[in-house]
């Protein structure tokens, strides 16, 4: 438990000290061009947390990778027009881009029109992201604040928070719900 408070304060720490995360763009990590956008009006009221529930990356290259698969599943096998998050954070501490900061999500039901969704890279039912990961998770947030897309006054909430899902996982359920402006 020790631990795990640390790695929270840490990342209370970063997410303060330092600005908005490495962003890696569509163009950067292959992506597809969406078949439609749908325009979010922001700023947004609420911080949708989710775990892809998939494999691990550490490297720009798998993480990139992921992200593909992550994006060809939802428009070729949902019909989703685009990958559903509007950012994903792999392990290797970088932020993927998925539908950006205005374009309105596919990632929770009835909750894409007054939310910015970020999903964890991997499976976090037993085991929390890296150190590397949760910092650019909180740097990201704050990044959404301090670029006027996400309410200074913000809820943070769990996937699970608003559908019934076991995600974003219970290790890292657990590590988001003493993060600040959490509510179940």
């Amino acid at each position: 438990m020790l631990l795990l408070s640390r790695v929270v304060w840490l990342s209370v720490l970063c997410a303060v000290t330092l600005g908005c995360p490495t962003i890696v763009s569509r163009s950067q990590w292959g992506g597809r061009t969406p078949r439609n956008r749908v325009s979010l009006r922001t700023p947004v009221q609420y911080v949708v947390l989710h775990h892809t529930a998939g494999n691990r990356c550490f490297t720009l290259a798998s993480c990139s990778q992921q992200v593909k698969g992550i994006q060809n599943y939802h428009m070729d096998k949902r019909g989703w027009d685009n990958i559903g998050y509007n950012f994903l954070i792999g392990e290797d501490g970088r932020v993927y881009e998925g539908r950006g900061w205005s374009t309105r999500g596919a990632h929770a039901k009835n909750w894409n029109q007054k939310s910015l969704g970020f999903s964890f890279l991997g499976n976090f039912s037993r085991r929390v992201p890296s150190a590397a990961a949760l910092n650019a998770a909180r740097r990201l947030i704050q990044c959404a604040v301090s670029r006027g897309f996400l309410s200074r006054s913000y809820t943070l909430k769990g996937h699970r928070n608003v559908n019934p899902t076991s995600c974003p996982g219970d290790s890292l359920y657990r590590v988001i719900s003493q993060w600040p402006r959490f509510k179940a």
